[in-house]
């Protein structure tokens, strides 16, 4: 322990940590930059804050104050000690409805507030796209804005009064006044009075620089508000009165069709008039292909959102905007879902952003810089020409009826020409930016990415007066140095500088990343969207809700439980600076240890992190040549254990002992399972069992079009085999031939259907069944998985010569297939065409079966769509079949928490418990009466059952049950 660390402890009452982990964790921001610190406070309150300055301050060790981590200029990080507001200062201290403020803590998430003032028709004001993890301390350390900001201002706009602590030690209230303001600050001010009467330009979005004008006489000398966009370099922010603002009763979302982003902002600032709350635009370069169709027509679109005391009013103003704005096509969005849809895309584009069309990474670094809107068309027509004359590509997006602009650019950080042309195009964009009038920030503040260029914009004079008001405040220059004031260059601490040139070897192929695991991992950008809390629709007129990630997060609150957490120490472990031991390293494997392998970061997270193929990689090189957790061994090799059940036709023995409590104990513990689990029954015949005492199906070669291989996935076959029996029923009913795997084509006889004597010869010649190798893949037996996914495609080689669909029943199994299989064995021409022919069983009935009508069932279902279903799958058409079956309501989100092995194994009980209640559990005890609950996995059914006492069912099972009986709907 160092003196430091010692010290800090002994002032301190909230957690003091200066483990790599910890560390390795605030590296970094949403920026490109990198600061390695000593050690992390996480204060209980503002006495916390004082000690932690006073010792830090006899050590001469700098403090940077740290939010929600999404600082896009690199502001949230340091070498020195930095406090973590987001683990104890957190609250909500005081609402009061009647004069319409609140009291927060600076680690209070946005949402949280929102969701606490909707009740009372109220709501903060500024909502930056990372409204669902950004707390109030960063917001108005950034002097936030968002999508409201031309209904509703800045930040700065809705701060009342700030408490704050001096690196001194001063504790000083903070409003509009001298009163409580740092000796020496005034007499700065009258001094420099003409100064800063002529040195600030005039526009909606000035956020660089320190806000001095703001304590000029005719502005109340508002010392709160000269406060906001200081980033933590003035004093410490430990509570803050906020204003909160009437939000409409309705809103109506007009989606405004242009030809290209210029047209769109040419257009923006005529809306103004029309007092919108939102003019955001973005152009098609960052819409993904799947939500394009929810948007009218147009290369480019402005989100004009109108609010009214009725939702006639507010559709009525929406009809105005359309009426008055020259546009190709405009679409006019009532209902909340929709719009939350919507502006999920918008929210989203600061991840999708950060890869071009053809897959080359784009980085922050020019995020946000504003001119008067009326200006922004030709700015961006001088923007675009900029770009192309440094060979640069981007992709403008943001708050056009403000006139600032979000933009990832595909700067090349990692070669030394690269970076000298991000530094020349950085000073050039910077006096481009000033001769339109503009700031060289207009919402995430200067920090490490532009306070250097602050002199092209305000001139050395200004500058100069910037260094004495932080003189002033912070006379020792412990708070957050290097921003803002005598700033560290715009091109040093990039955080790629430390990862290897070459590649890593690996086992997976990394396609979308050129197999490139470094690239993989630099993915993530820090946006923080696995930090997401908000259910959906909690927060009227914020964007879709989260979906599936981050369960472990969600139910730890812990950063390295976090998507971003994980990937920040993969990235350290590559770097080999701070996090020393390479795959083998305890850090890793422990924040990994409770990643459900849920895929949800695949999808949800705007860049497509995909955490859980990267934790298989990790465990496969991290127990190479070393024994493996008993789990690995009891439940990856899960479908192994199962079939020797099987043919030893052990099922029912194995049963009753399962319920001899001492004998279940011993083999728990042997097998590295969760004391508080129940061991599942094993069905006494399976399902193969059952298909071979079946009449056989033949189809001839020029027959398949009505043919469909059913896959015999573990948990069918084992486990639960009445849904593969219910599924062949009512895929039969809808006039498909259904054959089991392998089939066969021998000697130019018909194709088979898996029940001939040869097919059963041929499976004991191979030694096993097909399988997906899922339980391989999640205890990151990798090579493993190879051999039995290619014993797959051996087996299954007479399907891929044919056109027949393969038809998967448990979610994961179908993921794996999709994904893991080709991913892993690249080199195969097989698994591609294997994985394009997987399909749901509603999607097969879909495309198979267009004209087959399901059973009629009007009642209401409740459950949870499969994360893996979510993830890589999609659900849109077990969504059509529902609607088509009667079956109404939405099911929930986020994750069962068994996720497969995850839940059985020891040490993870009460995270998989808690992911159950955060959505699932609660969704099901609310149902209404006689409502259907379904699961598609094994998992979620069994979740269901051990912590609820409830029948899950899938889908196939609901429909057969209603089937009469000679397979019509009833």
């Amino acid at each position: 322990m160092t003196d430091l660390e010692a010290e800090l402890r002994k002032a301190v009452r909230g957690d003091v940590r200066f483990d790599v982990t910890s560390r390795a964790l605030v590296t970094m921001d949403a920026s490109n930059y990198r600061r390695v610190p000593l050690g992390v406070v996480a204060p209980r309150d503002g006495d916390d804050v004082a000690a932690a300055l006073e010792v830090c301050r006899a050590a001469g060790v700098p403090v940077v104050a740290r939010g929600g981590g999404t600082s896009i200029a690199g502001q949230a990080t340091g070498t020195g000690v930095v406090l973590d507001f987001t683990r104890h200062m957190n609250r909500l201290v005081a609402l009061d409805p009647g004069t319409r403020t609140a009291v927060v803590q600076p680690g209070l998430v946005l949402d949280r507030l929102q969701e606490a003032a909707a009740p009372h028709g109220l709501r903060f004001g500024p909502d930056p796209s990372t409204h669902s993890r950004c707390t109030l301390g960063g917001m108005i350390g950034n002097n936030s804005c968002g999508s409201h900001s031309v209904a509703w201002g800045t930040t700065a706009d809705g701060v009342r009064e700030l408490e704050v602590v001096t690196a001194r030690g001063g504790r000083l209230r903070l409003g509009q006044g001298w009163t409580g303001a740092p000796d020496g600050l005034r007499a700065l001010v009258d001094g420099e009075l003409a100064r800063l009467r002529t040195g600030f330009p005039e526009l909606p979005r000035r956020i660089s620089g320190y806000a001095l004008d703001a304590l000029l006489p005719e502005n109340g000398a508002d010392v709160a508000r000269s406060f906001c966009g200081s980033e933590g370099t003035l004093g410490v922010l430990t509570e803050a009165v906020v204003r909160l603002v009437e939000a409409p009763r309705a809103r109506v979302l007009a989606v405004l069709g242009y030809a290209d982003e210029g047209a769109a902002a040419e257009a923006a600032a005529g809306l103004l008039p029309f007092g919108p709350l939102t003019v955001e635009g973005m152009a098609a370069d960052l819409v993904p292909s799947d939500a394009a169709a929810g948007l009218p027509r147009g290369g480019a679109w402005l989100f004009v959102e109108t609010g009214g005391e009725s939702e006639g009013e507010a559709r009525a103003r929406a009809e105005a905007v359309v009426r008055a704005a020259d546009v190709l096509d405009a679409r006019i969005v009532r209902d909340p879902a929709g719009q939350r849809a919507l502006w999920r895309i918008r929210e989203d584009a600061s991840g999708t952003a950060t890869r071009m069309p053809d897959g080359t990474e784009a980085w922050p670094g020019w995020e946000d810089c504003a001119v008067p809107p009326a200006r922004l068309g030709a700015y961006l027509r001088d923007f675009r020409a900029l770009l192309t004359g440094h060979g640069l590509r981007g992709t403008p997006y943001g708050h056009f009826g403000d006139g600032c602009i979000h933009v990832r650019i595909d700067f090349d950080l990692l070669t030394a020409p690269g970076i000298a042309r991000f530094r020349r195009f950085s000073e050039e964009l910077a006096e481009l930016v000033v001769s339109h009038g503009g700031s060289l920030s207009g919402e995430h503040g200067d920090g490490q990415a532009r306070a250097e260029l602050l002199p092209k914009m305000y001139g050395q004079d200004m500058v100069a007066l910037f260094e004495r008001a932080k003189a002033v405040w912070d006379p020792d220059d412990l708070l957050n140095p290097g921003m803002l004031v005598r700033p560290a260059p715009l091109d040093g601490n990039l955080r790629f500088a430390v990862l290897p040139r070459e590649p890593v070897d690996v086992v997976f192929g990394y396609p979308s990343d050129g197999g490139d695991f470094s690239a993989a991992v630099r993915r993530c950008v820090g946006v923080a969207k696995c930090r997401t809390t908000t259910a959906p629709g909690a927060v009227p007129g914020a964007g879709a809700g989260p979906g599936v990630m981050c369960p472990s997060f969600r139910a730890t609150g812990r950063e390295e439980h976090s998507t971003r957490g994980r990937a920040r120490l993969l990235h350290e472990m590559l770097a080999g600076e701070l996090v020393t031991d390479g795959w083998r390293s305890t850090e890793v494997r422990d924040a990994l240890d409770l990643c459900l392998s849920c895929k949800g970061c695949r999808s949800d997270c705007p860049v497509e992190v995909d955490m859980a193929t990267y934790k298989a990689e990790f465990l496969h090189h991290h127990y190479a040549g070393r024994r493996r957790p008993a789990a690995h061994y009891s439940m990856g090799w899960l479908p192994v254990w199962l079939r020797w059940v099987s043919r030893l036709r052990a099922a029912a023995a194995l049963n009753a002992l399962a319920s001899v409590g001492p004998l279940t104990g011993l083999a728990k513990r042997l097998g590295g399972i969760a004391p508080e689990r129940d061991i599942p029954r094993l069905a006494r015949q399976t399902f193969s069992g059952w298909w071979r005492r079946r009449e056989p199906v033949l189809a001839g070669p020029g027959q398949g079009g009505d043919l469909v291989v059913l896959w015999p996935d573990t948990f069918t076959e084992h486990l639960s085999p009445s849904v593969g029996r219910s599924a062949v029923r009512v895929l039969e009913a809808a006039g498909l031939r259904v054959a089991l795997p392998p089939t066969l084509r021998m000697r130019g006889r018909p194709v088979g259907d898996g029940r001939s004597r040869s097919a059963a010869a041929l499976l004991t010649a191979r030694r096993g069944r097909v399988c997906c190798g899922l339980t391989y893949v999640s205890t990151g037996q990798l090579d493993h998985a190879r051999v039995v996914l290619r014993r797959t495609l051996d087996l299954m080689e007479p399907v891929l010569e044919t056109a027949v669909p393969v038809v998967v029943l448990e979610p994961s199994c179908a993921a794996a297939l999709r994904t893991d299989l080709p991913e892993l064995l690249h080199d195969d021409p097989r698994a591609a065409r294997l994985a394009a022919r997987v399909l749901t069983f509603a999607e097969a009935l879909e495309r198979h079966a267009p004209d087959w009508t399901p059973p009629r069932l009007d009642r209401p279902a409740v459950g949870q769509t499969h994360c893996h279903q979510h993830a890589v799958l999609g659900d849109a058409a077990e969504r059509r079949l529902r609607e088509a079956a009667g079956l109404g309501g939405d099911l929930s989100g986020g994750c069962c928490g068994l996720a497969g092995n995850f839940g059985f194994e020891k040490g993870h009980f009460e995270v998989s418990a808690a992911c159950a209640r955060e959505q699932l559990l609660p969704a099901v005890r609310d149902a209404p009466e006689g409502a259907v609950v379904l699961a598609d996995g094994f998992s979620c059914r069994t979740q269901l059952e051990q912590l609820a006492g409830t029948r899950g069912r899938h889908l196939a099972e609901v429909l057969a049950e209603h089937l009469e009986d000679d397979g019509r709907a009833q």
